[in-house]
């Protein structure tokens, strides 16, 4: 076992070897750019092209004239919703998302809004998950747009994407997922699921940096987006600028190994992260999960530790690489916007940890981690008052404390 041990995959993941080894040919051998039609190295550089675009499709039933390939799924994202916006706006300027989206959701919202769009954002219950009954009671006649991720990035709680796009579909909305965490993790399917645009990035799922994907149906409905990048008319007009073929090559062959190892690959996953929960709660009290456990990526292991600051937590097992819920801006230390959408208080809000188990994690790092973990937080509630009068039992919430 080698140290640091890195379980932040949902962060980022390592590239696969198997996914390099596809790639390297097109730095340096077929270098041509894929919009060259006049010349062999051109021909082979959109030849590469084309079978990404069908590992793609294929890994979510989608065909490959549905994949447009972006930089990643911070652009899909803002394709997705300012393109549709822009296209539907005849028809109205309702948008519906949740509190818990990725920032590359939250922020197109916010600009949509000064835009003069109308967006509602709906409260998730205690687990994470969207109340099926407050989506169809927000719907209009005006709603345009549905975007619910399928995965969420901090507590890896999956939301019902079937249920949801049944339900835009019979009322005539289109529904966009962002599917980042979710996809090559858990099976999707976009017909199934009446999914009308999914966005998709490499590097969650071993694959590069730098490169991504948006699905956008072309039947039943036929959806259409207004560009955001104007230039050559790559991508069928929908997203101009030269391809980045050798990431592209990646994120297709990233696509078919997950296509082909899903199954078994979550089962041990599932498998890891069971191992991981259950060695820490059995030796750690007033240790408590976030989000829902039956509804969420097999990787997912979002902790709360109480009475030990998440921030302290990290400092004392830096040899392990995880992320603390808490996010530092400029002036102040936040709790995670999402724990606070599902109503976690700020002090526990403050001690959270996300575990994200990878590709390439073994059990005796599982129980490594586990153990750091541990004796960290041991350690940090041996210094910490709270934590006494807690299990002496006095209600900590209720002391007053003096001012100076």
């Amino acid at each position: 076992m080698k140290l640091p041990i890195y379980m932040d995959n949902h962060a980022t993941t390592p590239v696969d070897p198997r996914v390099l080894k596809q790639m390297l040919p097109f730095f340096t051998e077929v270098y041509g750019n894929a919009a060259s039609r006049n010349h062999e190295f051109g021909w082979k550089a959109e030849e590469a092209v084309d079978k990404a675009r069908r590992q793609v499709a294929d890994l979510i039933n989608a065909t490959p004239k549905e994949i447009v390939f972006t930089s990643g799924a911070t652009e899909s994202d803002n394709l997705a919703l300012k393109g549709v916006a822009q296209m539907y706006r005849q028809k109205g300027n309702h948008i519906i998302s949740l509190p818990t989206e990725h920032k590359a959701i939250g922020d197109c919202c916010k600009r949509l809004e000064k835009d003069g769009f109308q967006v509602s954002i709906l409260p998730v219950r205690k687990d994470g998950l969207v109340d099926l009954d407050d989506l169809r009671r927000a719907i209009t006649d005006k709603t345009i747009l549905i975007s619910i991720m399928a995965a969420n990035n901090e507590i890896g709680v999956l939301q019902p994407i079937a249920e949801i796009g049944k339900l835009a579909h019979e009322k005539g909305v289109v529904f966009h997922t962002d599917a980042t965490q979710a996809v090559g993790k858990v099976p999707l399917d976009v017909q199934a699921m009446n999914i009308d645009l999914l966005s998709i990035s490499a590097h969650k799922m071993y694959g590069p940096k730098g490169v991504g994907a948006l699905y956008v149906r072309r039947k039943k409905p036929r959806i259409q987006i207004t560009p955001i990048i104007d230039g050559g008319g790559h991508e069928r007009g929908m997203r101009s600028g030269t391809l980045a073929v050798p990431n592209i090559v990646g994120l297709g062959a990233a696509c078919e190994i997950c296509q082909k190892e899903m199954p078994q690959e979550s089962v041990r996953m599932q498998g890891l992260r069971d191992r991981l929960q259950k060695r820490i709660q059995s030796r750690l009290d007033e240790v408590y999960i976030n989000g829902s456990m039956e509804h969420r990526l097999p990787q997912n292991l979002n902790l709360s530790f109480a009475y030990v600051e998440g921030e302290s937590l990290l400092m004392g097992i830096n040899d392990v690489a995880v992320s603390s819920g808490s996010a530092c801006t400029s002036a102040t230390l936040e709790p995670s916007y999402v724990l606070k959408a599902l109503g976690v208080g700020e002090d526990l809000a403050h001690t959270s940890i996300r575990f994200g188990v990878g590709r390439f994690n073994t059990e005796e790092e599982i129980d490594y981690v586990a153990d750091r973990v541990i004796e960290t937080v041991d350690r940090l509630r041996e210094l910490s008052p709270l934590y006494e009068m807690a299990k002496e039992g006095i209600d900590v919430s209720k002391v007053s404390w003096a001012s100076e």
